[in-house]
């Protein structure tokens, strides 16, 4: 059995039992108690940056309360060894840079039968061992100026469906910089899909919440990728987490935000995650595989396997301590093939990521270092000019050390 075989087998098993409902559906969920008093859950955070707890509203005849907010943050890196200069239509890489990080304003009704999320804007999604682009590029080449942008339908307290242009359910890591620990997303990051469009069908009762979705994985225009996830809530503190997404067909499309590999793709995480006083610790794994298929051109198949950490320590209110460490390596042999996952078959990569950060009411104010190391990596040559996978102006380096600050507002 392939692993496309068993990875559509897994994906059918959440599927249905996200499917397996309506039979049972009893009336849509109840309004909030009073005007302007839902709980706000999206975007969701990652603990340190908190969700605002009042949020402006405003009622809307025959609509009803519709919810406001909003991310304005700035920020400025530099790094050493930049990526070579691209050979393609995509923008160079560089070695500083000054920018917005999000300009970007949220439009939600998220209570009663009926709900929505739009969410609008500039963003810039940095990732660890990437090139990074100014805000206005990246939103170019990425989801545009309307990221998210969907609409739901809560049969009950329990059942929802949704469908539009939505986060992915897979990965730890979510994708604009004020969601997470960590101003720069990791580089399992880098194996996941971010947004895609499709359909979701949603399942939450007691500790158990299941969740299955036909979309188009990595933002391909071409709905033939069946993502699920499933999540059992062990005590307040514990949670895990199993997520799986694959390409059930094949794909051509080729661009920024669809690479080729990943969007043909199967990939699965292990998430494990405690919340709990000061401490947020959240350790994951990750399995993705792509197989061969002269026909898109990939000569051969490959899989990459890795692991992270996530940390963050609560000092005070205000202060606290973020940290992520990871490794991932690709299958093969150096310098053996042309399918790369990483940065060529049988390379290796890791890094390391400390995040202070400060905050105050909606304020944030946070600094960050990193270090990205590669290993096994074909490098270049300067001196016969020969660009190789690495870091630097010939791809010869294989460190890069990123300092970044980023602050700014979110309400």
């Amino acid at each position: 059995m392939t692993l496309r075989r068993l990875s559509a087998g897994l994906l059918a098993l959440i599927a249905s039992a996200a499917a397996a409902a309506a039979a049972d559906m009893p009336a849509p969920a109840a309004p909030a108690a009073g005007p302007c008093k839902a709980t706000i859950a999206f975007p969701s955070y990652g603990g340190i940056i908190a969700q605002n707890p009042n949020p402006a509203c405003v009622t809307v005849p025959g609509l009803g309360d519709v919810y406001l907010g909003g991310a304005v943050t700035g920020y400025a890196f530099t790094q050493s060894s930049s990526f070579p200069a691209s050979t393609t239509s995509l923008p160079s890489d560089r070695s500083g840079l000054a920018d917005f990080s999000n300009l970007q304003a949220f439009v939600q009704k998220p209570d009663g039968a009926f709900q929505f999320f739009l969410q609008s804007g500039l963003y810039t999604v940095p990732v660890l061992g990437a090139p990074t682009f100014r805000t206005l590029e990246e939103t170019r080449l990425l989801f545009g100026p309307v990221p998210v942008v969907y609409g739901k339908y809560a049969f009950n307290e329990d059942w929802s469906i949704q469908g539009g242009r939505m986060p992915t359910l897979i990965g730890a890591e979510t994708t604009f910089t004020f969601q997470n620990l960590n101003v720069a997303r990791g580089l399992l990051f880098g194996q996941e899909n971010a947004i895609d469009q499709g359909v979701q069908v949603n399942y939450a009762h007691g500790p158990l919440t299941v969740s299955a979705s036909g979309n188009d994985g990595f933002y391909s225009g071409k709905l033939d990728w069946l993502s699920g996830l499933v999540a059992y809530k062990i005590d307040d503190a514990q949670t895990l987490t199993f997520d799986a997404g694959a390409n059930l067909g094949r794909s051509a499309v080729s661009t920024y935000a669809t690479p080729l590999l990943q969007n043909n793709s199967a990939i699965f995480n292990l998430i494990y995650s405690y919340n709990h006083g000061p401490w947020i610790v959240t350790p994951y794994l990750q399995f993705t595989d792509v197989e061969r298929d002269e026909r898109l051109g990939i000569a051969q198949g490959a899989s990459t396997y890795g692991g992270a950490v996530l940390a963050s320590y609560a000092f005070t209110g205000h202060f606290a301590l973020a940290g992520r460490v990871e490794a991932e390596s690709q299958t093969g042999r150096r310098g053996s093939g042309t399918t790369s996952l990483l940065y060529g078959p049988g390379s290796s990569a890791a890094s390391v990521t400390l995040t202070p950060t400060f905050t105050y009411d909606r304020f944030v104010l946070r600094g960050e270092y990193s270090h990205t190391q590669l290993y096994d990596i074909v490098r270049g040559d300067a001196g016969a000019g020969v660009t190789g996978a690495g870091f630097g102006r010939y791809g010869d380096r294989t460190g890069q050390d990123r300092f970044l600050v980023e602050g700014g507002v979110t309400f």
